[in-house]
């Protein structure tokens, strides 16, 4: 098995297509045809990291956050702590992939298993990716109906939520006339024809367009099919940032701070105070969001936990709703978990390659106590 079909399997589930643009996901440094022996899984790349990879016979590092986020201007392996790391991965033959905002927006992705970890309850995003949607409909005979829409279904085409397979179909007539230079699979050329067609609508993700339109083109019966594309406003149900979900019970504001500690196995935690006494619905987001503060607000939530937290967003959430500052690593590392039981299972048939988490902490921030 090569790097490149485990990183297939990471993508179907977090595809690149949904990071923010600004973004570096994917390939870091080394190569996709490498044949895998064991994989490694961390928070972000570092010397420690590639030291316990080495140990433990692993060619194939998956990072969250990416090694080369800004262009590298040089390579100074005297000086510059990323240099001396690609050089390291490149001595190694060990190839480096991230996968970072895509594995933010994606379900059960960094922000749901936050909410997991805390043990909420009716997990769903607290603001649902949009406008990456298409609406492609086809016409078709009905008698290759089934064929042609198992074909979009293959290739990405109908999902809706937990859904697979969505379609919409009405009956209808289509009609043509095909020029002399024509071959029509119906009737004949130079005369005006009726045939039996089903409209077939399905939802598209933007970054299944043109394998969904490729497939319709390769595997419709007619030699120029009819068909439309409609860009759509919807929200994605698959894709969005942060979550929200509920206790089966309210915890008083004391007993939620203080699960919020132990569960995130927080040293100590920056917070506010909100304007509920006792915590129900709780908003989380892994990593930097203080940009959805109002989200949470607007969702109804009682408390907002993330990272990065400014004084002034502080200050604005002061008395509207408990919000907690937990810390980057420590709202983002619990998501390798995830990871590490998907890859787990793909790779369940060989039993040789063996999937390891970093045993240290790639956390720079040191709690100082006296």
């Amino acid at each position: 098995m090569t790097v490149n079909k485990v990183i297939k399997h990471i993508e179907e589930w977090a595809p690149k297509e949904i990071a923010w643009e600004r973004d570096n996901v994917g390939l870091q440094v080394g190569s996709l045809n490498r044949r895998l022996k064991n994989i490694m899984l961390c928070l972000e790349i570092t010397e420690g990291v590639i030291n316990e990879s080495i140990k433990n016979k692993c060619n194939f590092i998956f990072s969250h956050h990416p090694l080369l986020f800004r262009s590298l201007k040089k390579i100074d392996t005297d000086k510059d702590k990323n240099s001396i790391i690609v050089e390291k991965l490149l001595k190694n033959n060990i190839t480096l992939y991230s996968a970072h905002t895509n594995l933010d927006f994606t379900k059960d992705g960094v922000s749901f298993q936050l909410a997991k970890k805390i043990k909420l309850n009716n997990i769903k995003f607290l603001v649902n990716l949009k406008s990456n949607q298409y609406k492609v409909i086809v016409f078709v005979p009905q008698k290759n109906v089934e064929e042609l829409s198992h074909k979009i279904f293959e290739c990405g085409g109908g999902i809706i939520g937990e859904y697979k397979n969505c379609s919409f179909r009405i009956n209808g007539e289509g009609t043509f006339k095909g020029s002399k230079n024509t071959n029509p699979h119906f009737g004949s050329k130079n005369k005006s024809e009726k045939v039996d067609e089903i409209r077939l609508e399905v939802i598209v993700n933007k970054w299944n367009l043109n394998s969904v339109i490729e497939t319709i083109k390769e595997n419709h019966p007619y030699e120029e099919p009819a068909f439309d594309v409609y860009p759509l406003e919807n929200d994605n149900l698959n894709y969005g940032a942060g979550a929200i979900g509920n206790f089966e019970r309210s915890l008083s504001v004391n007993k939620f701070l203080n699960n919020v500690k132990k569960l995130l196995n927080l040293k100590n935690f920056r917070y506010v105070k909100g304007s509920k006494k006792n915590i129900k619905k709780v908003a989380v987001c892994g990593g930097s969001c203080s940009e959805l503060i109002k989200d949470a607000i607007n969702k109804g939530a009682d408390a907002f936990i993330t990272a990065d937290i400014k004084y002034h967003d502080f200050h604005d959430a002061d008395g509207k709703i408990l919000l907690i500052d937990a810390g980057h690593y420590e709202t983002e590392i619990h998501s390798l978990k995830e990871v590490q039981l998907r890859l787990k299972k793909f790779l369940s048939d060989n039993n040789k390659i063996k999937v390891f988490k970093y045993s240290g902490s790639t956390n720079p921030i040191i709690f100082y106590n006296n």
